[in-house]
């Protein structure tokens, strides 16, 4: 990575993090990503822990910063599909970069307190 600004990058990845920073974001998109146009209610189902507020809340944000698209369609019950956008689609690689991580982090710390354990340390 080339040597930049603290100030400029500091701007930058405070941008990025505004977007996806939270529990339930990254995953939101992680799913309208890999399965694509979803309804509320499936969304809902993949994310049992989420509360219908806080989905509703994370999809509004995601939605007014131009990372997902929401369609509602004129049929009694209403009808709503979430999808990304074509500029959403830009947070592909960071996220499966940030999920690669993550795994390979849960495995470190796996091995840690396997380690630990062996050597009768808690």
């Amino acid at each position: 990575m080339e040597e930049r600004n603290p100030e400029v990058c500091r701007r930058g990845v405070e941008a990025s993090l505004d977007i996806i920073v939270g529990k339930w974001k990254p995953v939101i998109l992680l799913h309208l990503l890999n399965g694509g146009t979803m309804r509320f209610g499936e969304l809902k189902k993949r994310l049992p822990d989420i509360t219908q507020k806080m989905l509703t809340s994370q999809l509004r944000e995601l939605e007014e910063q131009d990372i997902i698209m929401r369609k509602v369609y004129p049929v009694v019950p209403p009808k709503v599909e979430y999808s990304i956008t074509e500029y959403g689609r830009s947070l592909h690689d960071i996220l499966q970069t940030m999920h690669d991580w993550g795994v390979a982090h849960l495995e470190r710390m796996a091995k840690k307190r396997a380690k630990a354990s062996r050597e009768g340390i808690s």
